[in-house]
């Protein structure tokens, strides 16, 4: 497939024609419709005293569908595309990456009634990621680790952007029109027309927007890749830890999810090496670490921040702003058992005067965010803060 990577660096998104080959569409409709249904018997076998008979297929503004959980031997094709040149291979490619993992399998339909328009944002949560222009910098100066699409398998045109916006903070003007209705078109926004079996890929840090959620039938595909052997350390790094799933599939496509979670175990041993070396102090084997799992120089104090909210949610699990803290790691799971507790708490220890830089004692907040009102930081970083301020503080402690 042909397409200019720099189009996603210039505009934060880039829409491509025929992203699902004729070939394929009217199998794929057929075999995500087979999900839909029992996705739907599942949701009224689930649903809670009060609810109609369907449950959230009834009740949700837009349903979806994790379908990994639901495929099987009639649906492979399903996860062949997803793993197609067309999906994975062209997420590889803008990333400047070895290879792209996956980190999510949504299938997204339309309510039983018109819900209406959601609210305008970023995906971004600064509690449990970076501020944003740290993750813009990022992006800019190196490449993208992390990336979303929408894939129609019928003509939509819900998705808004405002193009370029992920190259910058709120306008003021942005804010102002956000603080007063975030669910009416922003100066600027730009709708996404794409026909069955096209694609738009685009960065999550854009302003983006579900302009209508009405009954008319959708059915699109969303997914998430991040990058492995690429030049950052992504802010969503979560792979499937559990790939129970993949025993339907053929064997050429469990050798790919096979490859990905060996590149992921490789980066958690990696991880651990670099938190082992904070534990004990040594600054040129921290440096050494941060420099092979973000290979970009101009983004390490962003990579991290990262990783000191993985060693936030080994210590902590959770955090009392944010319930559902580190929903895009999964790093601490396989992490945590290495450690002692003494070790932990020396760990946190080393990180947590970076987790307190990245906080102002005023309440912060910025429309448009995943996040309500918090001490963090939402749009810049820190001024004067780098990788060399950050470890002279140990040795102080």
């Amino acid at each position: 497939m042909h397409f200019d990577p720099r189009k996603l660096f210039e505009d934060g998104f880039i829409v491509l024609r025929g992203v699902v080959p004729p070939d394929w569409l009217g199998p794929l409709r057929d075999s995500f419709e087979r999900m839909v249904d029992r996705q739907r018997e599942i949701w009224a076998r689930e649903r809670k005293p009060g609810d109609p008979p369907g449950g959230v297929w009834e009740t949700g503004h837009q349903p979806r569908l994790q379908f990994e959980t639901l495929v099987d031997g009639q649906t492979t094709d399903t996860m062949a595309f997803c793993l197609h040149e067309h999906t994975m291979g062209v997420s590889r490619r803008i990333m400047g990456a070895e290879a792209a993992g996956n980190t999510g399998f949504m299938f997204m339909c339309n309510p039983v009634t018109d819900r209406g328009p959601a609210p305008w944002h970023r995906d971004i949560h600064p509690i449990d990621q970076a501020p944003l222009r740290g993750l813009q910098d990022d992006l800019l100066h190196n490449a993208p680790g992390y990336l979303q699409w929408n894939i129609p398998l019928y003509d939509d045109n819900v998705l808004w952007v405002v193009p370029k916006s992920h190259r910058r903070g709120n306008t003021s003007e942005e804010n102002r029109c956000l603080a007063q209705n975030p669910r009416e078109p922003l100066p600027g926004g730009v709708q996404v027309e794409l026909n069955a079996g096209d694609g738009v890929v685009y960065t999550n840090t854009i302003l983006h927007w579900g302009s209508n959620y009405s009954a008319r039938t959708r059915r699109t595909i969303h997914l998430g890749y991040r990058s492995y052997g690429g030049p950052v350390f992504p802010y969503v790094n979560r792979t499937f830890r559990d790939l129970g799933f993949i025993e339907c599939l053929p064997s050429d496509l469990q050798a790919v999810f096979r490859d990905i979670r060996r590149r992921y175990d490789e980066e958690t041993d990696r991880i651990e090496s670099i938190f082992r070396a904070a534990i004990d102090g040594d600054e040129d084997a921290f440096q050494e670490g941060v420099a092979a799992l973000h290979p970009g120089e101009a983004g390490r104090i962003v990579c991290t921040v990262l990783l000191s909210k993985i060693v936030y949610k080994m210590r902590f699990a959770t955090h009392p702003v944010r319930p559902h803290y580190g929903s895009d790691i999964s790093h601490d799971e396989d992490l945590k058992p290495r450690f002692t507790a003494g070790e932990l708490d020396t760990l946190w220890l080393r990180f947590k005067p970076l987790d307190e830089q990245m906080q102002s004692d005023a309440l912060q907040y910025v429309p448009g965010f995943q996040s309500d009102p918090m001490h963090y930081y939402f749009e810049e970083m820190p001024s004067g803060l780098n990788m060399a301020s950050f470890m002279a503080g140990w040795r102080n402690n």
